[in-house]
Parts: C-alpha cells; structure tokens; sequence
C-alpha cells in the first residue's frame, strides 16, 4: 500500500511540487516531481482582481501579504520537512546496513559453529569406526587363535588316534602270529601224531 501526497510550494515567481511517497516496506523518497515546470505568479494582478472583487487596495495587499507569509512558512516547513525525510532515509539506511551487517555476521558464526559440529560428528563417527575396526580385528584374532588351538587339537588327537591304531594293529599282529603259530603247531602236531 503506498501514500502519495503532493504539496505545491508558492512564491511570488512560480509554483514548484513536491511529491513524498511513504511505502510500508519503510522505504521513503523525497524529490522534485516537476523541476521543469515553471509557472508564474503575478501578485500584482491578483491584486487587482481582489479590488475588482471590491476590496480596498490595502485590504488586498494585507490579503497578498498574509498569503505570502503563508507561503513563506509553509516552504520553510517543507525545507524542514525534506531535510527530516532525509535523515530519517539515511537513518533508516544506516539501521538496515548495521542489521544486515549483524545478520551476515550471525551467518558466518552459524556456518562456522555447523562446520565445527560436522568436524565433530565426522571425528566422532571415524573413532567409532577405528574402534570398531579395532575389535572386529581382536575377534577375528583371537577367533583364528581358537582355530588354530582347535586345528593343533584336532591334528593332535588324530596323531594320537594313529599312534593307538598303529598300537593296535601291531598287537594284533603279534597275537595272530602267536595264535597262527599255535594253530600251525598243532596241525603239525596231529599230522604227526595220525602219521
């Protein structure tokens, strides 16, 4: 939503305007919307029409005067109004440089503070991995010990299971020989006992 409000300056010469536009989003300008336009005033003849009117002369000058001084005070007003519309323009610019400067700084401190958290969460996570890359390591170490332990037992008892059978086998031998040695005595024996 914008105002726009024109205020026409008199003098005794010509009639200059002036336009303030105020806009909500605080954005003021101040400027002379017809500088070109130049228009006279001639006081003499408004003097004259006033006593056409049937005013006296000196009614008509008190009148032109009073106007003058009017238009007078009312320029001064404006000058003063320009000059405040001015100031409160740079004051408000001022005001929107030091906020936007305060943002870009509070931006830099929040980037910074986040790459900061991420340099934390990427040690944090590269620790928890090592650590963990550790401890699978210690397992599978000590889980090949195991095997190893496991294998060296295995290998173990079946040296033991061989030394056994080998054990075995040999008693056999001798017990087969003994009993084959018998039983050839024997028959050696009755043959010669029937013979």
């Amino acid at each position: 939503m914008k105002f726009h409000k024109i205020i026409q300056m008199y003098n005794c010469t010509k009639v200059i305007s002036f336009t303030i536009i105020i806009t909500t989003g605080n954005e003021r300008r101040f400027g002379n919307t017809n500088s070109n336009k130049v228009e006279y005033f001639d006081t003499s003849s408004f003097v004259e029409k006033l006593e056409n009117e049937g005013l006296t002369r000196q009614q008509s000058e008190a009148i032109m005067n009073s106007l003058s001084e009017s238009i007078y005070t009312a320029k001064v007003d404006i000058s003063k109004l320009k000059s405040e519309l001015q100031m409160v323009e740079r004051s408000d610019f001022n005001t929107l440089k030091i906020e936007n400067e305060r943002l870009l700084t509070e931006i830099d401190k929040l980037k910074q503070k986040l790459n900061e958290e991420v340099k934390k969460t990427q040690g944090g996570v590269k620790l928890d991995i090592n650590l963990e890359k550790g401890r699978i390591r210690e397992e599978t170490s000590g889980l090949e010990l195991e095997l190893t332990k496991t294998g060296t037992r295995i290998e173990s008892e079946i040296a033991g299971l061989r030394t056994q059978m080998e054990t075995i086998k040999s008693q056999i031998l001798q017990y087969m020989i003994g009993t084959l040695t018998g039983v050839g005595a024997l028959i050696l024996a009755y043959l010669r006992m029937f013979r």
